[in-house]
């Protein structure tokens, strides 16, 4: 067979192999193998030109093989006799001691001295630099016109081949970003919980761009939610609601992020802005439903009360009875400002009771010594309003009827909660069916489903016991 015809054959063979797969990386190594046989070269190098750093990348080897180093061999166009041939966009050949050329550029990784002759070629697409391509081998050789007009013909293929692998890995790099946003998205309106929205957030974009970590940053300062580790490389981008930044997604890699990856982690930025608002917004509205729960319960619990003193019977005076309900209301009220301040269902009963006790000693006017001893005690917000209006009346009592001196203890005894209101009084002052009594006994066995009692000695000493 002639030459013409044989460069033919191997043309049509290296197109056909090169075109079978769309995967970048084996369209490469497949080059560098089919350019190798065709022209019967013993190593074949292939570059791939890096437009955002300007540099020509080892991408595929055939024949040798590159020692492990910590970065693949780089040149800018016009370095080395192969990037002299990408920037002179011309084939460069020399027969022989290509090393000795003063354009030869070395790499420690690279066994290039031991090849006599190199013929190098630039990849091109319409004139735009895709890469190189270069044989070599270890005995000297002069490349005929034919067998570079050949590697030249294969160039210009391979050049169409890239662009297509590189349409083909950009598609399928876009169809990984979009169902990252999509899973994201996901996340966001489905779960009604803040956190699971931005385990998912943080979670999915590691995986979207191969992060080390990431984690989503509040305007506070604290870490809603970490994940992995920190890497050489970091990207933060903020994230925005309505013109306003709530927070910083925070992105770690040990090698650099491409454009394409920041603009992906700007949309999720995006998506994370949404998911927090979201969540906020969702516990805005608990928040919200769960204080008007509490405030009809009071109101109602008001106007019980209100009734209550309207159908008494005890000869109370309206002044006197006024002030009583007011104290009712301000007790229900410290219940509900310390829910609110913990924004939890449970409320620290040593805190209330402390507050209540300054509200009613400042109300009164009592000069009288007040000792507490009061133990850390949680109570659900329902029962805790309960236990405010029993220790009001009660202390109030104390306060009002007691002798100079009173004693309040808040402790825990197998299983039950102790709440004991002691004076050095004469004992329990007016009817024993009085308004307030009657609605300490009602609160202590509807409420609390405890006990009440009294004991009268030196003093009077008031207990309620109640399951905690």
């Amino acid at each position: 067979m002639d030459a013409p015809a044989r460069h033919l054959r191997l043309l049509t063979e290296t197109i056909a192999a090169v075109n079978s797969t769309l995967d970048l990386q084996e369209v490469l190594e497949l080059v560098a193998r089919k350019v190798a046989d065709a022209l019967d070269a013993d190593a074949c190098f292939v570059y791939l030109y890096d437009d955002g750093a300007d540099e020509l990348v080892l991408r595929a080897t055939h024949g040798t093989r590159v020692e492990e180093m910590t970065r693949r061999p780089r040149m800018r166009p016009g370095e080395g006799i192969t990037g002299s041939a990408a920037a002179e966009r011309a084939p460069v050949m020399l027969p022989a001691q290509a090393h000795l050329d003063p354009r030869f550029k070395n790499f420690p990784n690279l066994p290039e001295d031991e090849y006599e002759s190199i013929l190098a070629v630039p990849i091109l697409m319409r004139e735009k630099l895709e890469g190189a391509v270069n044989v070599r081998t270890r005995e000297p050789r002069e490349f005929t016109t034919a067998e570079i007009d050949l590697l030249v013909a294969i160039a210009a293929q391979v050049a169409q081949t890239i662009e297509h692998a590189r349409l083909y890995e950009s598609a399928r790099r876009r169809v990984s970003e979009l169902e990252a946003l999509a899973r994201i998205s996901e996340a966001v309106s489905e779960s009604l919980y803040l956190e699971e929205s931005l385990e998912a957030i943080v979670k999915t974009t590691m995986e979207a761009v191969d992060a080390t970590g990431a984690a989503l940053v509040l305007e506070d300062g604290k870490i809603a939610w970490p994940g992995g580790r920190a890497g050489k490389h970091a990207v933060r981008l903020p994230l925005r609601w309505k013109r306003r930044r709530i927070g910083e997604l925070v992105c770690d890699r040990d090698t650099p992020f491409t454009e394409q990856e920041e603009a992906l982690l700007v949309s999720i930025a995006h998506h994370a802005a949404v998911a927090l608002e979201h969540g906020r917004a969702v516990m805005r509205g608990v928040l919200a439903q769960e204080i008007h729960h509490r405030v009809k319960n009071n109101l109602q619990t008001v106007a019980s009360l209100l009734r209550l003193q309207a159908r008494s019977a005890d000869g109370v005076e309206p002044r006197k009875a006024l002030d009583d309900s007011v104290n009712r209301i301000l007790a229900i009220a410290a219940v509900h400002e310390l829910l609110t301040e913990r924004r939890d269902e449970a409320v620290e009963l040593d805190d209330l009771l402390e507050r209540l006790r300054a509200m009613l000693v400042q109300g009164l006017g009592a000069a009288k010594t007040v000792e507490a001893q009061l133990a850390r005690i949680s109570l659900a917000g329902n029962r805790a309003t309960a236990l405010a209006l029993v220790f009001s009346e009660l202390f109030q009592n104390a306060l009002e009827h007691g002798g100079s001196s009173v004693r309040v203890e808040l402790a825990q005894r197998n299983g039950d909660v102790v709440l004991a209101i002691a004076d050095d009084g004469s004992g329990i002052e007016g009817a024993a069916s009085g308004t307030g009594l009657s609605i300490v006994r009602a609160l202590v066995r509807d409420e609390l489903r405890g006990e009440l009692r009294f004991e009268e000695g030196a003093g009077l000493r008031a207990e309620v016991v109640f399951p905690a």
